[in-house]
């Protein structure tokens, strides 16, 4: 699962607040084992969901580079190239 969570400091334009809340429940399916959680679980699983968010959204904000934003096409030109590399097919 975590394997989809993508990096998301330093890109022009800046990670958008669904990216990352999708890498926060990403990181809280795979820390609690469930892809959706029972009623009972509720509750818990999207409060760590969003507490994660929050935690990801200040730490991003707070980061600092000297380093240009990448572009996010040019990134996933490279994910291609290296899956085909990888794998022999594009992803």
């Amino acid at each position: 699962m975590c394997r989809n969570i993508k990096t998301l400091f330093n890109f022009e334009p800046p990670a958008t607040e669904l990216e990352i809340r999708d890498a926060a429940l990403q990181f809280v399916r795979k820390l609690s084992g469930f892809t959706v959680p029972s009623k009972a679980n509720e509750a818990a699983f999207e409060r760590a969901v969003e507490e994660v968010a929050a935690s990801a959204r200040a730490m991003i904000g707070a980061l600092v580079t000297n380093a240009e934003p990448r572009n996010r096409e040019v990134e996933a030109e490279k994910a291609k190239a290296r899956s085909l590399a990888r794998f022999g097919t594009q992803a």
